[in-house]
C-alpha cells in the first residue's frame, strides 16, 4: 500500500505513516465531545477497546507513548524509587529522562545483546533500601519494551514475559510493558494480545507507529490504577478536548490495519537477508522479529550510508557511529524493498 504522494521510500520509522483516504473519512465523521469532562464517545469507545482487547479494566487515551509512559511511572512510584528497564529501552533512552526529570526515579539497566532480558538479570537488578542500611533506593517498577526497538525488533519469548512479572510481584514490584509495537509482537508470535499482557499491571501501546494513526497512545490496568493516572494525565498538560477526531483514526487503525503488520515483517525479513550477504553489512538475523532491521556498516560510516542512500531516495536513520535503522510500514510496498536493496549494494 502507498496512499501518500512521494517518489522517496521512508524507512526511518513506522511512525512516518500518514492517514489513508478511508481514515480520514471515519475522523471527519467522528462523534466528538469534551474528554477532559469525560464527554467524548469515541475517545471513550477507544479505551474501552483496547482495555478489552488487552484484558483489563479501563484504559486512558494519551497524545503519544511517551506520555503513557510518563504517566505509568508517575502512578506506579515514589520519588527517590527506582526502575529497572533494559540499557537501550525507549523509556531510558528517548523520553527525555522523564523517570528522573518527571518521577524522580533513577534507573537499574539490564543490559543484553538482542533486547531481551533475563529473568534472572532482572531479579539481580531489583535493590531495596531495606537490609541495605538505606543506601539503596528502593525498586518498585520493572519496565519491559515489547517489541524491542533497538534489540532491532525483537519479540519476548512469552515464558520469559510471565518470569519477569513474576520475579517482580514477588519483589514488591509492579510490571509495565512499553507496547508501543505490542501487535508487532502479537503478529509475530501469533500470541493472544490479553494473554501476552496477561501478568503485566499495566501496558501502553501507540496507535502511530505500526497501526498507522495520526495521533495517540492507550495506557491500560486496573480501574483504580486508571483513576490514578488520570490525574497525571491532567498534570502533565494531557487533557484533550474534542479528542474523538483523532481517536476515530486509533479505532479505524485497530479495525482494518492489523492483519498488514505480517507483511510488514515478511519484507523487513527480505531487506534483512539480502543487505546481510553484501560485503560491507551485515545484520543479526537471528534478532528480525518484526519490522525492525538493525544494520552494522563499517566502522565509523553510518552517517554517510545515511546521506549516500539519501541521494538516492532512500530515507534511513543512523543509531550510533556504525549502525543504521529501516523500519517497514504500510506505506511500503515489494517494489520499495527492492529498491532499497539496490540502494544499499551501489553503496559498497
Amino acid at each position: 500500500m502507498r496512499e501518500y504522494a512521494s517518489d522517496r521510500v521512508d524507512l526511518r520509522s513506522d511512525t512516518v505513516t500518514q492517514p489513508t483516504e478511508s481514515m480520514r473519512e471515519v475522523m471527519t465523521s467522528a462523534e466528538v465531545g469534551d474528554d477532559v469532562m469525560g464527554d467524548d464517545p469515541t475517545v471513550n469507545y477507544l479505551q474501552e477497546k483496547v482495555a478489552k482487547m488487552l484484558g483489563k479494566e479501563a484504559g486512558l487515551y494519551v497524545s503519544s507513548g511517551t506520555m503513557g509512559n510518563a504517566v505509568a511511572i508517575l502512578a506506579h512510584t515514589r520519588p527517590g524509587d527506582e526502575i529497572v528497564a533494559y540499557t537501550k529501552s525507549h523509556i531510558f533512552r528517548y523520553e527525555g529522562g522523564g523517570y528522573a526529570s518527571l518521577a524522580g526515579c533513577s534507573m537499574s539497566l539490564v543490559p543484553t545483546p538482542d533486547g531481551i532480558m533475563r529473568p534472572e538479570d532482572v531479579k539481580a537488578a531489583i535493590r531495596k533500601a531495606e537490609g541495605s542500611e538505606s543506601h539503596y533506593p528502593d525498586c518498585s517498577l520493572v519496565c519491559v519494551e515489547n517489541t524491542s526497538n533497538l534489540g532491532g525488533g525483537s519479540v519476548y519469548p512469552q515464558e520469559i514475559l510471565d518470569e519477569i512479572c513474576q520475579i517482580a510481584h514477588e519483589n514488591g514490584c509492579n510490571a509495565h510493558m512499553d507496547g508501543a509495537r505490542l501487535f508487532n509482537a502479537v503478529v509475530a508470535s501469533g500470541t493472544d494480545p490479553a494473554r501476552m499482557v496477561r501478568d503485566f499491571d499495566t501496558v501502553t501501546i501507540c496507535l502511530s507507529k505500526g497501526l498507522g494513526a495520526p495521533v495517540g497512545s492507550v495506557l491500560v490496568g486496573s480501574k483504580e490504577f486508571i483513576d490514578r493516572a488520570h490525574r497525571f494525565r491532567k498534570m502533565l498538560g494531557g487533557g484533550m478536548r474534542q479528542a474523538g477526531i483523532i481517536a476515530a483514526g486509533g479505532l479505524y487503525a485497530l479495525d482494518n490495519n492489523l492483519e498488514g503488520l505480517a507483511e510488514d515483517h515478511v519484507r523487513a525479513k527480505r531487506l534483512a537477508v539480502a543487505i546481510n550477504e553484501m560485503e560491507n553489512y551485515s545484520v543479526e538475523l537471528d534478532a528480525v522479529h518484526s519490522n525492525i532491521v538493525l544494520i552494522s556498516t563499517p566502522e565509523g560510516t553510518a552517517k554517510s550510508v545515511v546521506s549516500s542512500l539519501a541521494e538516492q531516495g532512500i530515507d534511513i536513520i543512523d543509531i550510533d557511529d556504525s549502525q543504521v535503522r529501516a523500519v517497514t510500514h504500510l506505506h511500503i510496498t515489494d517494489e520499495d524493498i527492492e529498491r532499497t536493496i539496490a540502494a544499499f549494494s551501489s553503496t559498497q
